[in-house]
């Protein structure tokens, strides 16, 4: 009797523990369908509004500079306020910005709610795997994190079928009544609205969900935070992670500088190469500019933007492995796998171009390898890892730094992208991304610990007693 009501109370509290990362992941899936949707509107809007080359450039861009803006200030929110706060923050302003987009009746007023919806991408890119990481237990937060990539995939996917659906049904809708003019002769509204129903499922369902108990935990709120512990793995490990927690001493609100010391430094290095170099690699350069490249080797647009949804499905599947393998094989295992399939992919693809094999699939193919290796490492390791690295009390501020050094790496591709297209070719472009990319190998053999299975607070004291031990070898 006693084995049954304990395996009910697991069932019970990993239903809890999934039910709250889902959530928490839907910042990822509005991250994902906000950064692809505008693919599909792109020529409509510059038709519409007249637009020429800059603003066109404007409109596609812009979104960026709020990124960079909500990456920047959603570090000192979630550290203060909390990080269930700080998304719900990211989810009113994506539902803003959807609604915004669609009523728009002047170019500056739609620049303006992209704006605001480049806020809510830059914080939720931040807080949401913040979250997980800090809500997960130590056994399931690679797979937890990792959620919040899939989502992402998902979203992008999404967004892509969403375009290619009310593009291709504006007759139908023009023969209907009432919202008519988004769906048809202005579809472009319709596309950039549909983010709303995410975004108002996203903010309700926060509501519901407790706030992060590392965070109550550091704000001297441990009743809050046994209850949450409890509810998500019972009370024995409920008490281990208060006990470790307390054990680890240093219960202060952080400040960025002690990143900048010995003890913390090498987590300051992954914390800005890792996710720099999961963006140089030129995974962006696939998902933005992909029917770009299939054209140029010798496919028509239709076959290009099919491949392109191609592109976008494997990303979704190949996240599984990471979903299933992070928290069994490690971190550094799919990072070493992936990063170096990834690496062998773009030097086969650049060796293509430069042979002029453009019939038969086999740039698709080794594209799709590429995306496969990524999917699989470079996508959700990244997020694992950065989520992990950092101490309790800067970790909010730390992660917001990581997570803007992944935008710089994603506008740096995304400005360069068509001028390497351009100018150098196809094949030195994706040779430039392996060269790019092949670091990593280096940063996950040299500077990565291995942290599968590890509480935080064990974590952060293996830093700690490594820095020890490095000025005393006898110890």
């Amino acid at each position: 009797m006693a084995i049954q009501m304990e395996q009910e109370l697991k069932k019970t509290t990993n239903t809890y523990l999934y039910l709250v990362c889902l959530v928490a992941a839907l910042g990822g899936f509005l991250f994902g369908f906000d950064t692809a949707v505008i693919s599909g509107t792109v020529g409509l809007v510059k038709t519409d509004f007249g637009l020429d080359a800059i603003q066109e450039g404007w409109f596609v861009s812009c979104a960026l500079l709020g990124c960079i803006v909500g990456v920047s200030v959603s570090g000192k929110l979630s550290d203060t306020y909390g990080r269930k706060l700080v998304q719900i923050l990211s989810a009113v302003l994506f539902l803003a910005s959807a609604i915004g987009c669609t009523f728009s009746t002047t170019f500056a007023t739609l620049i303006a709610f992209r704006l605001v919806g480049g806020l809510g991408i830059g914080v939720a890119s931040m807080v949401s795997p913040l979250y997980i990481s800090e809500f997960a237990p130590p056994r399931y937060r690679g797979m937890m994190v990792s959620l919040y990539q899939l989502a992402l995939t998902i979203g992008i996917v999404i967004a892509y079928f969403t375009n290619a659906y009310l593009a291709s049904h504006t007759d139908d809708f023009a023969a209907s009544e009432g919202l008519s003019p988004i769906l048809s002769t202005q579809v472009w509204r319709g596309m950039l609205g549909l983010g709303a129903v995410p975004a108002a499922i996203f903010l309700l369902a926060l509501l519901v969900v407790p706030e992060s108990p590392r965070w109550l935990l550091l704000h001297g709120k441990e009743q809050q935070a046994r209850a949450i512990l409890t509810r998500i793995d019972g009370p024995v490990s409920a008490q281990k992670e208060i006990d470790a927690f307390t054990a680890a001493g240093d219960k202060r609100q952080g400040d960025l500088s002690d990143l900048f010391t010995p003890t913390y430094r090498r987590a300051l290095w992954i914390g800005l190469l890792l996710p720099f170099l999961s963006q140089v690699c030129g995974i962006n350069a696939v998902i933005y500019y992909g029917p770009r490249i299939l054209e140029q080797a010798g496919f028509t647009l239709n076959n290009a933007l099919g491949g392109q949804v191609t592109i976008g499905l494997v990303n979704v599947a190949f996240t599984f492995v990471a979903i299933f393998t992070v928290d069994r094989w490690g971190r550094k295992p799919l990072l070493y796998v992936g990063v170096g399939g990834a690496v062998l992919s773009l030097l086969i693809i650049g060796a293509l171009f430069q042979m002029g094999v453009s019939s038969g699939p086999w740039i698709l193919l080794f594209i799709l390898a590429f995306i496969a290796c990524f999917a699989f490492s470079f996508g959700p390791v990244c997020w694992v890892v950065v989520g992990e690295i950092f101490p309790n009390a800067i970790r909010g501020k730390a992660m917001a730094l990581a997570t803007l050094s992944l935008w710089i790496g994603n506008f740096l591709v995304g400005q360069l992208t068509p001028f390497l297209l351009e100018e150098v070719g196809s094949a030195w472009t994706f040779w430039l991304f392996a060269v790019c990319c092949s670091p990593a190998l280096w940063l996950t053999w040299k500077l990565i610990p291995e942290t599968k299975g590890r509480s935080l607070e064990a974590i952060e004291a293996y830093w700690k007693d490594t820095q020890a031990l490095s000025r005393n070898p006898s110890l």
